[in-house]
Protein backbone atom coordinates (compact mmCIF):
# COMPACT_ATOMS: atom_id res chain seq x y z
CA UNK A 1 0.00 0.00 0.00
CA UNK A 2 3.22 2.27 0.95
CA UNK A 3 4.00 2.28 -2.44
CA UNK A 4 0.84 3.76 -4.16
CA UNK A 5 1.60 7.32 -2.75
CA UNK A 6 4.95 6.96 -4.88
CA UNK A 7 3.40 5.73 -8.19
CA UNK A 8 1.01 8.41 -8.01
CA UNK A 9 4.20 11.03 -7.50
CA UNK A 10 5.81 9.41 -10.16
CA UNK A 11 2.83 9.43 -12.59
CA UNK A 12 2.28 12.48 -12.46
CA UNK A 13 -1.17 12.04 -14.51
CA UNK A 14 -2.79 9.94 -11.45
CA UNK A 15 -2.74 13.08 -9.38
CA UNK A 16 -4.50 15.23 -11.18
CA UNK A 17 -7.58 13.36 -11.92
CA UNK A 18 -10.78 13.03 -10.73
CA UNK A 19 -14.40 14.52 -12.87
CA UNK A 20 -17.18 13.30 -10.44
CA UNK A 21 -16.70 15.62 -7.19
CA UNK A 22 -20.23 15.65 -4.96
CA UNK A 23 -21.86 19.00 -4.86
CA UNK A 24 -21.74 18.00 -1.12
CA UNK A 25 -17.76 18.37 -0.76
CA UNK A 26 -18.16 21.44 1.29
CA UNK A 27 -20.47 20.82 3.64
CA UNK A 28 -18.22 22.27 6.37
CA UNK A 29 -18.30 26.11 7.16
CA UNK A 30 -15.26 27.94 6.75
CA UNK A 31 -13.82 26.36 3.69
CA UNK A 32 -12.60 28.89 1.28
CA UNK A 33 -15.25 29.59 -1.03
CA UNK A 34 -12.47 29.78 -4.21
CA UNK A 35 -11.83 26.14 -3.30
CA UNK A 36 -15.27 25.08 -3.49
CA UNK A 37 -15.74 27.14 -6.69
CA UNK A 38 -13.34 25.57 -8.41
CA UNK A 39 -14.74 21.97 -6.86
CA UNK A 40 -18.30 22.62 -8.30
CA UNK A 41 -17.37 24.29 -11.86
CA UNK A 42 -14.03 22.29 -12.90
CA UNK A 43 -15.81 19.56 -14.59
CA UNK A 44 -18.04 22.07 -16.46
CA UNK A 45 -14.58 24.14 -17.60
CA UNK A 46 -13.23 20.54 -18.93
CA UNK A 47 -16.42 20.24 -21.12
CA UNK A 48 -16.12 23.44 -22.33
CA UNK A 49 -12.23 22.98 -22.80
CA UNK A 50 -12.87 19.19 -25.00
CA UNK A 51 -15.76 20.99 -26.84
CA UNK A 52 -14.70 24.52 -27.66
CA UNK A 53 -10.61 24.30 -27.36
CA UNK A 54 -10.55 26.99 -24.22
CA UNK A 55 -8.38 25.98 -21.89
CA UNK A 56 -10.14 24.87 -18.76
CA UNK A 57 -7.68 26.82 -16.27
CA UNK A 58 -8.81 30.34 -18.15
CA UNK A 59 -12.71 29.82 -18.00
CA UNK A 60 -12.11 28.64 -14.33
CA UNK A 61 -9.86 32.05 -13.78
CA UNK A 62 -12.38 34.15 -15.08
CA UNK A 63 -15.59 32.45 -13.67
CA UNK A 64 -13.44 32.98 -9.69
CA UNK A 65 -12.22 36.37 -11.04
CA UNK A 66 -15.70 37.89 -12.66
CA UNK A 67 -17.93 36.20 -10.22
CA UNK A 68 -16.58 36.70 -6.98
CA UNK A 69 -16.05 32.90 -6.88
CA UNK A 70 -19.67 32.77 -7.11
CA UNK A 71 -20.86 35.38 -4.53
CA UNK A 72 -21.40 38.12 -7.04
CA UNK A 73 -25.02 39.04 -7.55
CA UNK A 74 -24.81 38.48 -11.04
CA UNK A 75 -24.06 35.08 -10.43
CA UNK A 76 -26.31 34.53 -7.88
CA UNK A 77 -29.26 36.27 -9.59
CA UNK A 78 -28.61 36.05 -13.16
CA UNK A 79 -26.32 32.98 -13.05
CA UNK A 80 -23.83 35.23 -15.03
CA UNK A 81 -19.92 34.38 -14.27
CA UNK A 82 -18.14 35.70 -16.81
CA UNK A 83 -19.84 39.69 -16.84
CA UNK A 84 -21.07 39.55 -20.14
CA UNK A 85 -23.21 41.85 -21.40
CA UNK A 86 -26.33 42.16 -23.13
CA UNK A 87 -24.91 42.37 -27.68
CA UNK A 88 -24.06 40.36 -30.29
CA UNK A 89 -27.90 40.05 -31.33
CA UNK A 90 -28.66 38.77 -27.46
CA UNK A 91 -32.19 38.22 -27.11
CA UNK A 92 -32.95 36.46 -24.20
CA UNK A 93 -33.58 38.06 -20.30
CA UNK A 94 -31.08 40.67 -19.05
CA UNK A 95 -30.17 42.16 -15.45
CA UNK A 96 -29.79 45.85 -14.98
CA UNK A 97 -26.56 46.39 -12.94
CA UNK A 98 -23.82 49.53 -12.82
CA UNK A 99 -20.65 48.76 -14.42
CA UNK A 100 -19.32 50.77 -16.83
CA UNK A 101 -22.73 52.72 -16.67
CA UNK A 102 -25.29 52.49 -13.40
CA UNK A 103 -27.76 51.14 -16.32
CA UNK A 104 -25.54 48.55 -18.07
CA UNK A 105 -27.50 45.26 -18.78
CA UNK A 106 -26.26 42.12 -18.43
CA UNK A 107 -27.23 38.70 -20.08
CA UNK A 108 -29.20 36.71 -17.14
CA UNK A 109 -29.04 32.72 -17.36
CA UNK A 110 -31.08 29.71 -16.68
CA UNK A 111 -28.32 27.64 -15.18
CA UNK A 112 -25.01 28.04 -14.60
CA UNK A 113 -24.12 25.52 -17.08
CA UNK A 114 -25.88 28.36 -19.77
CA UNK A 115 -23.34 30.99 -18.61
CA UNK A 116 -20.60 28.47 -18.86
CA UNK A 117 -21.57 27.19 -22.64
CA UNK A 118 -22.62 30.90 -23.71
CA UNK A 119 -19.08 32.43 -22.39
CA UNK A 120 -17.75 29.45 -24.82
CA UNK A 121 -19.58 30.88 -27.83
CA UNK A 122 -18.88 34.18 -26.57
CA UNK A 123 -15.47 33.79 -27.23
CA UNK A 124 -15.31 31.01 -30.41
CA UNK A 125 -17.69 33.19 -32.32
CA UNK A 126 -16.28 36.87 -32.11
CA UNK A 127 -13.78 37.85 -34.51
CA UNK A 128 -12.24 39.94 -31.54
CA UNK A 129 -10.87 37.03 -29.97
CA UNK A 130 -10.01 34.61 -33.30
CA UNK A 131 -6.02 34.72 -32.53
CA UNK A 132 -6.53 33.31 -29.52
CA UNK A 133 -7.30 30.01 -31.26
CA UNK A 134 -3.88 29.68 -32.57
CA UNK A 135 -2.44 28.93 -29.02
CA UNK A 136 -2.03 26.26 -27.44
CA UNK A 137 -4.19 24.67 -24.92
CA UNK A 138 -1.44 24.77 -22.47
CA UNK A 139 -0.30 28.30 -22.87
CA UNK A 140 -2.24 30.09 -20.59
CA UNK A 141 -0.27 32.85 -20.09
CA UNK A 142 -0.73 33.55 -24.08
CA UNK A 143 -4.36 33.15 -23.47
CA UNK A 144 -4.33 35.64 -20.36
CA UNK A 145 -2.43 38.45 -22.43
CA UNK A 146 -4.99 37.57 -25.31
CA UNK A 147 -8.06 38.55 -23.27
CA UNK A 148 -6.29 41.42 -21.90
CA UNK A 149 -4.99 42.42 -25.49
CA UNK A 150 -8.88 42.07 -27.40
CA UNK A 151 -10.71 44.09 -24.82
CA UNK A 152 -12.37 41.32 -22.54
CA UNK A 153 -12.04 43.89 -19.50
CA UNK A 154 -11.21 47.22 -18.60
CA UNK A 155 -8.69 46.52 -15.80
CA UNK A 156 -5.14 47.03 -16.96
CA UNK A 157 -3.97 44.30 -14.98
CA UNK A 158 -6.10 41.56 -15.61
CA UNK A 159 -3.95 39.63 -17.67
CA UNK A 160 -1.98 39.61 -14.43
CA UNK A 161 -4.64 38.85 -12.50
CA UNK A 162 -5.81 35.37 -14.16
CA UNK A 163 -2.31 34.50 -14.22
CA UNK A 164 -1.92 34.85 -10.43
CA UNK A 165 -4.98 32.97 -10.13
CA UNK A 166 -4.28 29.93 -11.94
CA UNK A 167 -1.07 29.86 -10.50
CA UNK A 168 -2.15 29.91 -6.78
CA UNK A 169 -4.43 27.44 -7.37
CA UNK A 170 -2.71 25.33 -9.53
CA UNK A 171 -5.72 25.20 -12.36
CA UNK A 172 -3.25 24.40 -15.04
CA UNK A 173 -3.92 21.17 -14.38
CA UNK A 174 -7.10 20.90 -16.14
CA UNK A 175 -5.49 21.87 -19.45
CA UNK A 176 -4.26 18.55 -19.92
CA UNK A 177 -7.82 16.19 -19.70
CA UNK A 178 -8.49 16.29 -23.27
CA UNK A 179 -9.40 12.74 -23.21
CA UNK A 180 -9.82 10.33 -20.83
CA UNK A 181 -7.78 10.09 -17.48
CA UNK A 182 -5.21 8.42 -15.91
CA UNK A 183 -4.50 6.50 -13.05
CA UNK A 184 -1.22 4.43 -11.59
CA UNK A 185 -1.50 0.90 -11.72
CA UNK A 186 -1.35 -1.07 -8.84
CA UNK A 187 -0.41 -4.96 -8.90
CA UNK A 188 -3.73 -6.29 -8.26
CA UNK A 189 -6.78 -5.71 -10.02
CA UNK A 190 -8.60 -4.63 -6.15
CA UNK A 191 -6.16 -2.23 -5.69
CA UNK A 192 -6.42 -0.91 -9.23
CA UNK A 193 -10.45 -0.99 -8.63
CA UNK A 194 -10.36 0.58 -5.36
CA UNK A 195 -7.97 3.22 -6.61
CA UNK A 196 -10.68 3.92 -9.12
CA UNK A 197 -13.34 4.26 -6.64
CA UNK A 198 -11.35 6.61 -4.37
CA UNK A 199 -9.70 9.30 -7.18
CA UNK A 200 -13.04 9.10 -8.55
CA UNK A 201 -14.28 11.56 -5.88
CA UNK A 202 -10.73 13.09 -4.35
CA UNK A 203 -8.88 15.48 -6.77
CA UNK A 204 -5.20 15.85 -5.98
CA UNK A 205 -4.45 19.58 -6.01
CA UNK A 206 -0.75 20.97 -5.41
CA UNK A 207 -0.69 24.16 -3.35
CA UNK A 208 2.75 25.92 -2.68
CA UNK A 209 4.39 22.21 -3.99
CA UNK A 210 2.56 20.27 -1.57
CA UNK A 211 -0.06 17.70 -2.63
CA UNK A 212 -3.65 17.66 -0.64
CA UNK A 213 -7.64 16.36 -0.89
CA UNK A 214 -10.02 17.73 0.29
CA UNK A 215 -12.01 15.03 2.93
CA UNK A 216 -15.75 14.06 1.76
CA UNK A 217 -18.57 12.54 3.70
CA UNK A 218 -17.81 9.14 4.57
CA UNK A 219 -13.55 9.71 4.78
CA UNK A 220 -11.54 8.56 7.86
CA UNK A 221 -8.06 9.11 8.64
CA UNK A 222 -7.77 5.56 8.40
CA UNK A 223 -9.21 5.40 4.63
CA UNK A 224 -7.50 8.16 3.86
CA UNK A 225 -3.71 6.58 4.72
CA UNK A 226 -5.23 2.92 3.22
CA UNK A 227 -5.90 4.58 -0.31
CA UNK A 228 -2.44 7.00 -0.51
CA UNK A 229 -0.41 4.54 1.14
CA UNK A 230 0.21 7.58 3.71
CA UNK A 231 -0.08 6.37 7.30
CA UNK A 232 -2.72 7.83 9.54
CA UNK A 233 0.55 8.84 12.10
CA UNK A 234 2.51 11.09 9.33
CA UNK A 235 -1.54 12.58 8.19
CA UNK A 236 -2.10 13.44 11.07
CA UNK A 237 1.65 15.07 11.84
CA UNK A 238 1.30 16.85 8.03
CA UNK A 239 -1.90 18.39 9.15
CA UNK A 240 -1.36 19.16 12.98
CA UNK A 241 -4.42 17.45 14.02
CA UNK A 242 -4.57 15.49 17.39
CA UNK A 243 -4.55 12.02 17.47
CA UNK A 244 -8.35 11.85 18.50
CA UNK A 245 -9.66 14.16 16.16
CA UNK A 246 -12.03 13.49 13.48
CA UNK A 247 -12.02 13.83 9.59
CA UNK A 248 -14.81 15.81 8.16
CA UNK A 249 -16.21 16.43 4.84
CA UNK A 250 -14.06 19.52 3.94
CA UNK A 251 -11.59 19.43 5.69
CA UNK A 252 -7.92 19.81 3.82
CA UNK A 253 -5.87 16.86 4.00
CA UNK A 254 -1.98 17.49 3.11
CA UNK A 255 -0.34 14.13 2.16
CA UNK A 256 3.07 15.84 2.53
CA UNK A 257 4.91 18.41 5.30
CA UNK A 258 3.80 21.79 4.36
CA UNK A 259 6.42 24.47 3.83
CA UNK A 260 7.78 27.01 6.89
CA UNK A 261 6.26 29.67 4.36
CA UNK A 262 3.83 30.13 1.27
CA UNK A 263 4.51 30.25 -2.23
CA UNK A 264 6.96 33.31 -3.19
CA UNK A 265 4.52 34.91 -5.33
CA UNK A 266 2.70 36.03 -2.04
CA UNK A 267 6.12 37.86 -0.74
CA UNK A 268 4.85 41.19 0.66
CA UNK A 269 0.65 40.02 0.09
CA UNK A 270 -0.71 39.36 3.60
CA UNK A 271 -3.95 37.45 4.29
CA UNK A 272 -6.98 39.43 5.25
CA UNK A 273 -8.70 37.42 7.85
CA UNK A 274 -12.53 36.64 6.95
CA UNK A 275 -15.32 36.53 9.90
CA UNK A 276 -14.66 33.21 11.64
CA UNK A 277 -11.61 32.16 10.06
CA UNK A 278 -9.13 30.44 12.16
CA UNK A 279 -5.15 30.96 12.16
CA UNK A 280 -5.40 27.09 11.82
CA UNK A 281 -7.49 27.80 8.47
CA UNK A 282 -5.22 30.51 7.06
CA UNK A 283 -2.36 27.85 7.50
CA UNK A 284 -4.02 25.00 5.45
CA UNK A 285 -5.49 27.21 2.90
CA UNK A 286 -1.92 28.59 2.21
CA UNK A 287 0.25 25.05 3.12
CA UNK A 288 1.72 26.61 5.36
CA UNK A 289 2.98 25.27 9.12
CA UNK A 290 0.69 26.49 11.79
CA UNK A 291 3.67 27.22 14.25
CA UNK A 292 5.66 28.68 11.44
CA UNK A 293 2.47 31.22 10.61
CA UNK A 294 2.59 32.18 14.69
CA UNK A 295 6.64 33.17 14.28
CA UNK A 296 6.11 35.34 10.87
CA UNK A 297 3.65 37.58 12.49
CA UNK A 298 4.63 37.56 15.97
CA UNK A 299 1.73 36.65 17.80
CA UNK A 300 1.41 34.83 20.80
CA UNK A 301 -0.16 31.21 21.53
CA UNK A 302 -3.47 33.16 22.89
CA UNK A 303 -3.90 35.26 20.11
CA UNK A 304 -7.51 34.91 18.65
CA UNK A 305 -7.86 36.02 14.70
CA UNK A 306 -10.26 39.29 14.23
CA UNK A 307 -11.72 39.80 10.82
CA UNK A 308 -10.20 42.48 9.23
CA UNK A 309 -6.10 41.44 10.49
CA UNK A 310 -3.65 41.19 8.10
CA UNK A 311 -1.68 37.91 8.54
CA UNK A 312 2.21 37.51 6.69
CA UNK A 313 2.74 34.72 4.91
CA UNK A 314 6.29 34.31 4.19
Amino acid sequence: MKTRFKLFTSFFAALLCSFAITTSLYAQSGQSVQWRYIENYKDMAINQMQRYQIPASITLAQGLIESGAGQSRLAREAHNHFGIKVGMNWTGPYIVMSDDRPDDRFRKYRTDDESYEDHSRFLRNNQRYRSLFSLQLTDYRGWAHGLKRCGYATNPRYAEMLIGTIERYNLQQFDSFLSGRYHARSSSANEVRTESEFFAHHIVYRVNKTYMIIAINGDTWESVARETGVSKRKLLKYNERMKGDRLSSGDIVYLEKKPTKADKKLKGVPHVVQPGESLYDIAQHYAIRLKNLYTLNGLSPDYVPQAGDLIWLR
